[in-house]
């Protein structure tokens, strides 16, 4: 079964989205600005997600996390929580 691990940050506006995502697309520590500006429980353990499988994500959570790069940053992704930059740290088929 398809597992992967992965961080993120979530924030509620597609704007601050976009700004963080500059930062870290500028040299800034992903960990650093999630520790920073998150508004998830995560953002203690710098956005880190642990491990999970299809299914126990939102759809639009699950159409990035198994379907785009290992490594990058994607984002900012609407849910109904907010907007979230995710990176996929790791990805088994």
């Amino acid at each position: 079964m398809a597992s992967a691990s992965a961080r993120h940050i979530l924030v509620p506006s597609r704007e601050s989205a976009d700004d963080l995502k500059a930062q870290i697309d500028n040299g800034a520590d992903f960990a650093d600005i999630a520790r920073e500006h998150s508004q998830c429980p995560s953002a203690k353990q710098g956005g880190e997600l642990g491990t999970f499988g299809p299914g126990q994500m939102v759809p639009e959570f699950d159409q990035v996390v198994f379907k785009e790069a290992v490594g990058k940053v994607h984002g900012p992704i609407q849910t109904q929580f907010g907007f979230h930059l995710v990176e996929i740290t790791e990805r088994h088929d």
